[in-house]
């Protein structure tokens, strides 16, 4: 059985409930939202641990609002990562479980590591919360840095197997005709393309830092030459980590198969032009962190989503190859899931929306001050999540009915 074959049918019997396109923009969107969360969380996490190293205040000082800022972005990637990664089983169903069964070891791996990650930077913020200059520590931090850098190495493995269904057959049956059960392969290793994702670490937190810097600038309790401190330093490192990021980019395009003639794809073009683009405006910004930390953002996060669908782009090259497509995946069109699908997001997008807007104004409020809020807002939000409960347990019992399972 060629390739081809073998991919195609092991397509899910059922088809797609909805068109394949829409799962692909979901699953790029989803997985640029994620990819931000952890690059500001790997470049939170060693910038901490370089101030702390410097051994000033200013530096200790920001060490520790990034203490927080660790755990709560890697709780908020991970929650981003079960998107992109249910929609990748959905439209590459055999690129992924064939991945993982390839390498089951580390796939069960990976989530024994960013567990420990997480824990690891909780006990750094927490060791650090009521250090000083001198009592101040690293360690929790490089354990922590350590296993993201695995969960990175696991997951890029992961990912570049899935890119290779002409190796599978070498890689399970060994050249005597012995089949490995392991789970154990570790393979497609690619390292200017694992760079491309781990450089823009430190250019997120850089455009981080400089948001971190306006976000405080209007309150009284914070010293003005600290938040002076945190801006430049985040527009320095975003500038540089961006301009890097760009030779990481053309590293990895050099690696890619010459037959694609990558270069040339429309997609990779504009986030290229855009990414020298953000770059450029950055390096303006250098001076003016505060008043430039709003469009520097929007230019980072476009760079971001436009290099993301140039990723799928390659994916789709990497697909064909092997004679598969996602456009010509059977579609079984289920309305009643799809709306609901859309609902639920919908709904949670409103819900998230008031301890969204109460965090965000809470942290504009003088130390010992109270922010007020139009108290409708948590209001409608409940009523909102009451309402989804009750269609969901609905819809339910009554499928349930329908098809003879309660009765």
């Amino acid at each position: 059985m060629d390739i081809a074959t073998y991919v195609n049918s092991m397509r899910d019997p059922a088809g797609l409930p909805f068109y394949p396109i829409v799962f692909q923009f979901l699953l790029v969107l989803t997985f640029a939202l994620h990819i931000t969360m952890v690059n500001l969380v790997v470049g939170s996490t060693f910038l901490s641990i370089w101030e702390i190293w410097k051994r000033n205040s200013f530096g200790l000082r920001l060490a520790k609002a990034l203490g927080r800022v660790i755990t709560v972005g890697l709780s908020v990637a991970i929650v981003l990562g079960v998107a992109p990664l249910l929609f990748v089983q959905v439209i590459y169903d055999p690129f992924w479980y064939t991945a993982t069964s390839l390498s089951a070891f580390y796939a069960l791996m990976f989530l024994v590591v960013i567990t420990l990650a997480f824990y690891s930077a909780y006990g750094f913020y927490l060791g650090n919360r009521n250090a000083d200059v001198a009592s101040a520590k690293t360690g929790w931090a490089l354990v922590a840095a350590g296993f993201l850098l695995f969960t990175a190495l696991f997951i890029h493995m992961l990912s570049m197997e899935q890119l290779m269904p002409q190796h599978w057959k070498q890689w399970i049956v060994s050249p005597s005709g012995v089949v490995s059960f392991s789970g154990g392969e570790f393979h497609g290793i690619e390292f200017g393309r694992l760079l491309h994702f781990l450089i823009p670490s430190f250019a997120v937190t850089g455009v981080f830092l400089m948001l971190y810097s306006a976000y405080f600038k209007d309150r009284e309790d914070y010293d003005p030459d600290y938040l002076d401190y945190v801006g430049k330093k985040g527009a320095w490192m975003a500038f540089w980590a961006s301009a890097i990021a760009i030779g990481a980019g053309f590293w990895w395009l050099g690696l890619t198969p010459t037959g694609f003639h990558f270069a040339r794809n429309p997609i990779f073009l504009a986030g290229a032009i855009l990414g020298v683009v953000t770059t450029a405006y950055l390096g303006t910004s250098l001076h003016k962190p505060q008043e430039r930390a709003i469009p520097s953002a929007l230019l980072m996060f476009s760079s971001i989503f436009v290099m993301c669908c140039a990723r799928e782009a390659l994916r789709m090259k990497y697909m064909s190859k092997a004679g598969y497509s996602i456009y010509n995946y059977p579609v079984n069109t289920d309305w009643p899931s799809t709306l609901l699908f859309f609902a639920t997001f919908a709904m949670g997008l409103f819900v998230l929306y008031f301890p969204a807007l109460a965090a965000f104004e809470a942290g504009r409020t003088k130390s010992g001050q109270v922010a007020t809020l139009d108290p409708s807002i948590g209001k409608k939000a409940v009523s909102a999540m009451i309402a989804w409960f009750v269609i969901v347990a609905g819809l339910g019992i009554i499928v349930s009915v329908k098809n003879g399972v309660l009765f």
